[in-house]
């Protein structure tokens, strides 16, 4: 007569354990999976609501990301313009130059004499006919000063016009650089938004998944109360709900990232066109690859947390009768 013997997972090795560990975790995430399926049109409505509440903190991650591209661009495009003193010589003002191109914060120098800038301003002001009549040339000799790229900053370009305007050639200076600066409080202020915005969609989508959860826990109590009976462990009871609030998760975050995409697809040319008037040639950029992944893992976080939630608040407040 053969024995029969029943072999536990107490009894298998460990790595057997290990193996029927990750077994039952799988599988019971396919299971959630049918579970998603055989309701498809609450399924599909809790995706959507996610995605769109992911895609408005994502939507404004891209608006910081290219803002912060622009004005970068634009930081090193920073120029400053010295005024030369009226009367000085063409030989002293090379000597400026000379002199200004040792800096070690100096990228590059143009000379506009008064010559070239009463025909530059003529040429943009309109008034061309009316300034042929004048005697003499207003205008002063203009040296323009590129900085370097890191001493581009509004702080590094301000120290810069300091150093240039000690130069006895040079009667003053100019340096067009609050715009600048406001254009960066803006961006900050933009990046503070949307955190504040982020943090309150965050809490939205929890409390999406959880109520979600929650009228699934309702939905199956008779079969909660069954698996008690007859000794189910609350993680195995568990389990597939958490696994369904991350499957809620990966699938809203994914349709977020579709969202900005097409957005940004659509709204393309407008804003390149738009950036054009400002003589910038960037692409907008949309949410990369790395972003996408970044997206999900938190997507699918926010759907673990707010099943955690929900299914410790309600499961434990089913008992067999």
């Amino acid at each position: 007569m053969t024995r029969k013997v029943k072999i536990t997972a107490s009894k298998l090795p460990f790595t057997g354990r290990v193996v029927m560990f990750f077994v039952r975790h799988i599988q019971q995430a396919m299971a959630s999976v049918g579970e998603l399926w055989r309701n498809p049109v609450s399924s599909v409505m809790t995706m959507a609501v996610l995605g769109v509440s992911l895609s408005l903190p994502a939507a404004l991650q891209v608006l910081v990301k290219n803002a912060e591209n622009i004005t970068q661009s634009w930081n090193n495009a920073a120029e400053i313009s010295l005024f030369i003193n009226e009367g000085r010589s063409e030989q002293s003002i090379q000597n400026l130059i000379r002199r200004i191109n040792v800096y070690a914060e100096v990228d590059a120098v143009d000379y506009i004499n008064r010559e070239q800038a009463l025909e530059e301003f003529q040429r943009l002001s309109g008034f061309g006919e009316a300034l042929s009549y004048l005697d003499t040339n207003p205008l002063p000799a203009v040296v323009v000063v590129t900085p370097l790229a890191r001493h581009s900053s509004p702080e590094g370009a301000r120290q810069l016009l300091v150093k240039l305007e000690r130069e006895p050639e040079v009667s003053f200076g100019r340096l067009d650089i609050e715009w600048l600066e406001r254009l960066q409080a803006m961006v900050r202020l933009i990046e503070r938004t949307v955190l504040a915005i982020a943090a309150l969609l965050v809490l939205a989508v929890v409390l999406v998944i959880g109520n979600t959860i929650r009228l699934a826990i309702m939905n199956r109590r008779t079969e909660i109360e069954v698996m008690k009976l007859v000794g189910a462990t609350e993680s195995f009871i568990q389990r597939p709900f958490l696994y369904t609030g991350i499957w809620y998760g990966v699938i809203g975050g994914v349709l977020a990232w579709v969202i900005i995409n097409l957005l940004v697809w659509y709204l393309d040319s407008a804003l390149a066109e738009l950036l054009g008037l400002y003589g910038s040639q960037l692409q907008i950029q949309a949410l990369s690859f790395s972003e996408l992944i970044k997206l999900v893992l938190l997507a699918s976080f926010l759907g673990w947390l707010g099943s955690y939630l929900s299914v410790r608040q309600h499961l434990r407040a089913i008992e067999p009768s």
